[in-house]
C-alpha cells in the first residue's frame, strides 16, 4: 500500500517540528507502523514520493480528530464511504494506536481505557489457544481474523458490507487481512452464511456482532444453535456483548448466557476485561 495515511496525531507533530523551525520530522505515514523521514520549509511538507501538503492542509488535518485522512495521487481526502446497502457512513477513525471504525458516527471497538488493538488481543486472549480452524463472525476492520491467523491454521471471516473492505483497503493496520493466505473472506450476511457452512468444522469462534438493536437475529438462540452446529466438540466461542457494568449490558450478558446454555453450550461464564462472555459446546 503506498498511500499516505495521516490523522491529527500526524498533522500535530508536523505543527510542532514547524514551530521548532525544523526542516527534518520523523513522522509516521501508516498511523504509526512505521516512520519517515520528512522535509518541511515555509511552504509545506515535502513527502519521500514527492507528494506535498502545505501548512493550511496539515492543520486542517490537525484539527480534525475524529478523522483519518489520505494522501494519493496529490489529492488530500477523508477515508470515510457511504453504504447505500446499509444506509450508513463508514470512516476511518484515530486513536493513538490502531484506528476504529466509526458507524453512523459510533465506534465499533472499545476506545476508553485502550485501544483497538488491544480489545482484540482480550477478545483472543479469552479462548486461547487460538488453535485449528477459527470462524471469525463479523470482519470489521479485520482485527480479530488478522490476530487469529498468527496461530491458527486458518481463519474463515465474513462481513456483511463490502463498503467497510473499502475502509480496510485504506487502513495500514488491516492490510494482513488481504495479505495472509490464512484469511479467506466471505461477503453475506452471518445469519445465512454460518447456515450454510458444514457441522463440525470450526475449533474456535470469534463471535463480535454489532450492537443488538442493529442485529437481533446475531443474538437468537436460533443463530446460537447454527453456530454449535459448525463448531467441533470441545470447541470454544468468545461472544461480546458490551460492557458488563451498564444496565443494558447487564441485562442483555444474561439473556446470551440463558440461550447459548439452551442450545447446548456448557461452561458458559463471563469474561469482564474482553466485555463478553465464553462458553464450550
Amino acid at each position: 500500500m503506498n498511500a499516505i495515511i495521516l490523522s491529527h496525531y500526524q498533522a500535530r507533530l508536523l505543527l510542532e517540528a514547524r514551530e521548532k523551525q525544523l526542516q527534518i520530522a520523523q513522522v509516521s505515514l501508516d498511523l504509526g507502523m512505521s516512520f519517515a523521514r520528512l522535509e518541511l520549509d515555509a511552504r509545506g511538507v515535502c513527502f519521500p514520493d514527492g507528494q506535498t501538503l502545505d501548512w493550511k492542509q496539515v492543520e486542517s488535518i490537525a484539527g480534525s480528530p475524529s478523522s483519518c485522512f489520505v494522501l494519493e495521487h496529490g489529492t488530500l481526502q477523508a477515508i470515510q464511504f457511504y453504504s447505500e446497502v446499509m444506509d450508513r457512513l463508514y470512516s476511518l477513525y484515530p486513536t493513538t494506536g490502531a484506528p476504529s471504525m466509526l458507524v453512523s458516527g459510533i465506534p465499533m471497538h472499545r476506545v476508553k481505557d485502550t485501544d483497538p488493538y488491544h480489545d482484540t488481543q482480550e477478545k483472543i486472549r479469552s479462548i486461547k489457544p487460538v488453535v485449528g480452524s477459527v470462524l471469525d463472525t463479523a470482519t470489521g476492520l479485520g482485527y480479530t481474523a488478522i490476530q487469529a491467523a498468527r496461530t491458527a491454521e486458518s481463519v474463515t471471516t465474513i462481513e456483511l458490507d463490502p463498503t467497510v473492505l473499502e475502509i480496510c483497503r485504506l487502513n495500514p493496520w488491516s492490510q494482513e487481512l488481504f495479505d495472509n493466505p490464512k484469511i479467506t473472506q466471505v461477503i453475506g450476511d452471518s445469519f445465512e452464511v454460518v447456515a450454510g457452512m458444514e457441522a463440525g468444522r470450526f475449533s474456535r469462534v470469534i463471535h463480535d456482532p454489532p450492537t443488538i438493536s442493529l442485529a437481533g437475529d446475531l443474538y437468537s438462540g436460533e443463530f446460537y444453535a447454527e453456530l454449535y452446529r459448525v463448531m467441533r466438540n470441545r470447541a470454544q466461542i468468545f461472544h461480546y456483548v458490551g460492557d458488563p457494568e451498564s444496565k443494558s449490558g447487564h441485562t442483555i450478558t444474561a439473556g446470551v448466557i440463558r440461550r447459548l446454555e439452551q442450545v447446548g453450550f456448557r461452561q458458559v461464564r463471563r469474561v469482564p476485561r474482553a466485555f463478553g462472555v465464553v462458553a464450550v459446546k
